[in-house]
């Protein structure tokens, strides 16, 4: 009788970092946490069926970041990133309550950055209406020093125009010095980008705020937070891991993978599609 070996069980692939983001804005962080996190892996999700977010309310924002966590907790995300600020702003608490995984967002690695740049003690914000709104920026900076004077303009035109690839257009150009001219004015010595789309525009945003602006975006923070998160919590991979980034999208999008590999130089390779469910774990 023929003798057969017993096959060795398949090891399971190891839980992902969740990452999800209105549109294609959240991959800045994503690209910086492949950066200093190279054996983790990343399933990213942009929810382009329904972007921007920046005008809807907080009851919609916290059903959106519920139904795209549910999708993170189907993939078995072991930590979600809300790589969004209006999300963070108005999803993350409600997140926290509910969820049985560690949550991160975007506000509060970005603050920590901008009070530790400025010079002079006067600091500008620029993001969506909800985000500019909820003073989630002015709050977050206070925390860290009251002294801290805040500046802060809503520009709800520039997501519109990152999700249509129009990052060196001379109309994206017109609109963001017409956002820029009344925090110029207030004198503030660093502007915090504060949408994850906005670094997409980062050098024409320079151009028009000047070389003696200091320009703060939360993706590089914010990769230091889930460093230190998955180090505390016990949850990063094994150094000798080579992680994979998974990339789905409730919509398909045009400029997507155009904007991910030519702006960030992410190989994105294959989008799946989800369809948003009511879905929380």
């Amino acid at each position: 009788m023929k003798q057969t070996s017993a096959r060795k069980p398949t090891p399971a692939a190891p839980q992902p970092i969740g990452v999800f983001d209105s549109g294609i804005g959240g991959l800045t962080v994503v690209a910086a946490l492949r950066k200093l996190l190279p054996a983790e892996s990343i399933f990213y999700i942009g929810d382009t069926a329904r972007v921007p977010y920046g005008g809807k309310s907080q009851a919609t924002i916290e059903r959106y970041s519920q139904e795209l966590s549910g999708l993170l907790l189907a993939e078995r995300a072991k930590l979600i990133v809300v790589a969004c600020n209006t999300a963070s702003a108005l999803g993350v608490p409600r997140l926290r309550e509910t969820l049985r995984i560690p949550v991160t967002g975007v506000i509060e690695p970005g603050a920590q950055a901008a009070v530790k740049a400025t010079r002079s003690g006067k600091v500008g914000v620029i993001g969506t209406r909800a985000t500019i709104a909820s003073r989630a920026y002015e709050r977050a900076i206070e925390a860290l020093d009251a002294k801290v004077k805040v500046f802060t303009e809503p520009c709800p035109l520039l997501v519109p125009l990152i999700e249509e690839g129009w990052l060196e257009d001379p109309v994206t150009d017109s609109i963001i010095a017409r956002y820029l001219e009344k925090l110029l004015r207030s004198g503030v010595d660093t502007l915090v980008l504060g949408c994850t789309h906005y670094p997409l525009l980062r050098a024409a945003i320079q151009r028009h705020a000047g070389p003696d602006v200091t320009l703060v975006d939360s993706a590089q923070n914010t990769a230091l937070a889930v460093q230190k998160l998955l180090r505390q919590q016990k949850l990063a991979a094994p150094r000798a891991s080579v992680g994979k980034l998974q990339v789905a999208l409730t919509d398909q999008s045009s400029a997507f993978l155009r904007v991910a590999e030519q702006a960030l130089g992410l190989q994105v390779g294959d989008t799946k599609l989800r369809a948003v469910q009511h879905a929380v774990g």
